[in-house]
Formats: structure tokens, sequence, C-alpha cells
């Protein structure tokens, strides 16, 4: 018989995983690997982010990590978004992405402009191009152009968002260098990062860790779920399949009102003891809170009011969060906030006065 559990026990154990309510963690980089990563595709939604989980915010922190401890890196992995995420994770998150290879898929050639041997070419020359230092995006397509003698790839390589550079992302073989007068720079992981190993781990490991990280903070879940959470839903399932049998010993299935999801067992003592949250939270724009959970969990985010959260152009607003689900959007420039339903007046005072004090200091 499976443990009964309901998403609002859940969701108030979520967001003392997630280091929302509770005790703050230490630094960016055990925000990012309790939360499988932090979205960065806005910079400063993930400067909020870290900072609001952190027991003592430091707006230099990412930084810090990124570009001199090199405990932090940053590239496209989950989505193919960029995010933040442990440098001795990024091993296991490239070996697991890379069993999806779509830039081999003549659809995606097609639309980015490019043919199988092009692509091809840019996948062998970019590990060929970069070098001991960073290179810009302009220094990159040079370098690749010099590689291949193909100009052609010149106008492929600069346009979009680095589309055609992701593939090598998720091989392991770029991710984002110091920013040098204001402009992005690339790199190699096995030259920027001391944790990097010598090659990727197998994928039937990494993709266990990857697993396991992701239901220690965004548990109980469905392989649905992970999914669309680590590829958007395109997952080869003979490998997704394969990541659940490995884990399963670590699992138990439980019903969270009603539904079959799987939960790590060593959090089970913890999930069921957990009660309704009645604190109020605002969290930052592209949240792990709202971007790792499903689309179209009503407890957490109700149906009609889903559109001012998930807007248009994948944007996700910041928001207000009450007993666990939300309850309202905020705007960080004048600290506007629209409610969809009551919240105590006391509460969210002080959430809002305990933000406007945060954004003070990033």
């Amino acid at each position: 018989m499976s443990v009964a559990l309901t998403w609002s026990q859940v969701l108030s154990w979520r967001l003392r995983r997630q280091y929302v309510s509770g005790p703050g963690a230490d630094g960016p980089v055990e925000v990012a690997r309790r939360l499988s990563g932090v979205q960065t595709q806005v910079a400063s939604s993930a400067q909020q982010a870290v900072a609001l989980r952190s027991a003592r915010p430091d707006p230099d922190a990412i930084d810090r990590a990124l570009w001199q401890e090199r405990t932090l890196a940053k590239t496209w992995v989950m989505r193919g978004t960029l995010h933040l995420v442990p440098a001795d994770r990024l091993q296991d998150y490239c070996a697991a992405l890379a069993t999806l290879r779509f830039w081999e898929k003549g659809v995606w050639q097609r639309g980015h402009g490019v043919s199988a041997a092009e692509i091809e070419a840019i996948v062998e020359a970019v590990p060929k191009a970069l070098g001991e230092n960073p290179l810009t995006r302009e220094e990159l397509v040079d370098a690749v152009v010099a590689v291949t003698g193909d100009d052609h790839l010149r106008e492929a390589l600069t346009s979009g968002w680095g589309a055609l550079l992701k593939p090598l992302s998720r091989l392991g073989e770029l991710c984002y260098g110091p920013p040098r007068e204001g402009r992005v720079t690339f790199t190699a992981p096995h030259r920027w990062l001391p944790s990097w190993p010598g090659a990727l781990p197998p994928q039937e490991e990494a993709g266990v860790r990857v697993l396991r990280d992701y239901l220690g903070a965004h548990g109980p879940a469905s392989p649905e779920t992970f999914d669309r959470w680590l590829f958007g839903g395109v997952a080869k399932k003979s490998v997704l399949k394969g990541w659940f049998r490995d884990l399963a010993p670590e699992l138990t299935e439980v019903e969270v009102d009603g539904e079959p999801l799987h939960a790590l067992t060593e959090h089970l003592d913890e999930l069921a003891a957990a009660r309704t949250s009645r604190e109020v939270h605002l969290l930052p724009g592209f949240d792990q809170y709202i971007l790792a959970a499903p689309r179209n969990l009503a407890a957490l985010v109700p149906p009609a009011v889903k559109p001012k959260v998930s807007r248009q152009a994948g944007w996700i607003s910041p928001v207000v969060v009450h007993e666990g689900r939300v309850a309202g959007v905020w705007e960080p420039k004048d600290m506007n906030v629209e409610l969809f339903e009551e919240v105590p007046a006391g509460r969210l005072a002080e959430a809002v006065t305990g933000m406007r004090a945060l954004l003070a200091k990033l």
C-alpha cells in the first residue's frame, strides 16, 4: 500500500527543502546543488533566487563562485536553457542530456539552416577552436570558420540564442567563461573547471544521480514530470525507464491526493509530518519552485491565473506564494503586488519589506 499525502504537505515540504522557508543555504553552490540548478536566462532573477535562499546574501557570491573559485558553472543544460550548476555536477547533466542528440535530427537542422555535415563539423571544430583562453562569440566563430574552412557557418553561429552551440554544452565541450569588457566568453569545461573528470560518466550512473537530486527538492514526482523538467518532455523512454529502475531501491510509491508518484524513501517521514505552510513568500521570476513543478499542477498554480504566471515567450512571472500555492504576482521595479486571492495582510507586508531590503543589497 502506497503512502497517502496531500499537495499541501508536499508544497510545504518543498518550500523547506528549497531553502525558501527555514534556515538558508551557505551560498550559491549549495543553493544550485539543492535546486538541481538555478535558471539564469535572466541574470537578475537568478541572483534574487540565490540571495533569498542564502543565510548571508552576498551580491558578489555568484560571480566569485563562477570566475574565481570555479565551483559554479554556467551553461545550457535543462531544456536547453541557461543555468547555474555546481561545477562538480555538470558532467552528470551533460552525460544525461547527451542521450538525446536533437541536433542530429533533420527537422532541427533545417530549422537552423545547416546540413548534417555542417553541424557535425561544428561539433568537431569547437573543441579544437577553444584554446587556453576563453573566447568571445565573435572570436569563437572566427576560429570555427578557420578550422572548418566553411564561411557559411558564420551567419548561423552568430544568430539566435546560441542554438548551434547548445549541442557542445550537452557534450561537455563548452561552458561560459568570465565576461570580458561586458561581452560573453566561452571556454572548455576540461580547461576551466578543476573538478572536471577525464571523461563524461556513463549515462546510466549520471542519470540516476540527476534523478536523485531532482527528487530531493522537487519530489514526489512522476517520470513524465522529471522528463519535462530535464528534457522538455522528449526524453527517450527507454533511458528514462532505466534511471527510475536503477533508483528503485531508494524509492517509495506515494499517492498525492490520489496521484501515484515516486518519492525518495529517506524523505517519507518529513513529507508525512509536513503541514500546510501559512507563510507568505515573494519568489523571483523563473524560480525553480515553479519551473521544476508540473505545468498543470493546479494545487500550485490555479488554472484561472496561469496566464499571469506563465506568460508569452516563456516568461515566468515573480510570484507571491501563500500556503504553498501561487496567490499573486509582483513586480521587482516598483514592488507592486497583484493578488489573486486573500492573503494575510501582516505576513504579506513582512514579505514585501523583506524582499525590498534584499533587492536593495543586490
